[in-house]
């Protein structure tokens, strides 16, 4: 039997081993700056833990009993939920029509393009800034333009209702544009002979937009649904500059999860541990979230497959 040089063993070990290697360093990275903070978080969780104290008794499960049964965890989580409702799902629809628009025969399209994007570029506490300005209760913008057609102004910073759609409104001046690029590029790789066909054959734009372009670009919704999700469920700027306290109002009206976990660890209490079984229900909650969004995308794109297919 043909025995391998060292050479020949080191050549196959190195075909083997390559790839590996290769993309190692992003893992390695992954699990010192993402995977051991987790771990540690959930050690934190399990315990009492002082901002200035330290580390104290271990306690088990006691941090997320107390936190579920914590009034402000309640309106926390339905502020979150509102908020991100409101903002990821005109988001995502925009940003689909915007990028039909810009893949037309625009004049000046590269201008369009980047001008898209700008609003992106932009700081989000500079946006969080003027937004807050324009959606003031006395001096803002929008209720002079209201004032000014006899309608009485609306209470951006006392409604609960008012205030998510003032943030929502940043989240979406932000985001939208960069979702728009995103589903830019996936109609510029749909092939232009679907659309010729069904000019050919006589279908308006509006049927090759839904029978066409949505069809194809299933797999960037699905992608795009669920980094919304996870971005939208983490908002943290865009309320905690919507006034100058910070604190999400005086009834924690627009109070996100990820602003309950600063008031609980950096704020009076200053309890690590309850923040941290805060931020791992937060992470559970986007983790299952994710889970549906992608099982009904999936299940949405199998069956777009198996009618198209028929």
């Amino acid at each position: 039997m043909h025995r391998l040089t060292w050479q020949q063993r080191l050549s196959r070990f190195d075909v083997k081993a390559s790839p590996y290697l290769y993309i190692s360093p992003f893992f390695i990275l992954f699990a010192v700056v993402g995977l051991f903070p987790l771990a540690y978080t959930a050690w934190v969780s399990m315990h009492e833990w002082h901002l200035i104290g330290g580390q104290g008794a271990f306690v088990g499960l006691q941090n997320f009993t107390d936190v579920l049964g914590q009034p402000r965890f309640t309106v926390a989580l339905r502020n979150t939920f509102s908020i991100f409702l409101l903002s990821s799902v005109p988001q995502v629809i925009a940003a689909i029509v915007i990028a039909y628009a810009l893949d037309t025969n625009l004049r000046a399209r590269t201008f369009w393009r980047m001008g898209v994007l700008l609003p992106y570029v932009v700081a989000p506490v500079a946006v969080s800034l003027i937004f807050s300005k324009l959606f003031a209760d006395e001096s803002g913008m929008l209720n002079a333009l209201l004032g000014a057609v006899g309608i009485d102004g609306i209470g951006w910073h006392s409604s609960a209702f008012a205030s998510h759609v003032a943030i929502s409104t940043m989240v979406n001046f932000r985001w939208t544009g960069y979702n728009t690029l995103i589903f830019l590029a996936a109609m510029q790789a749909i092939p232009r002979e679907l659309y010729e066909a069904a000019i050919v054959d006589g279908a308006a734009r509006w049927r090759t937009f839904f029978s066409i372009t949505i069809p194809m670009l299933r797999p960037t919704i699905i992608f795009v649904v669920i980094t919304s999700t996870i971005g939208g469920l983490q908002i943290f700027d865009e309320p905690r500059m919507y006034d100058t306290l910070g604190l999400g109002g005086p009834d924690r009206q627009w109070m996100t999860l990820t602003m309950y976990i600063y008031e609980l660890g950096w704020g009076t209490q200053m309890n690590f541990g309850r923040a941290a079984a805060v931020s791992w229900l937060l992470f559970l909650i986007i983790v299952a979230i994710g889970l549906v969004n992608f099982a009904i995308t999936r299940r949405i794109a199998s069956s777009g497959t198996k009618g198209a297919r028929k």
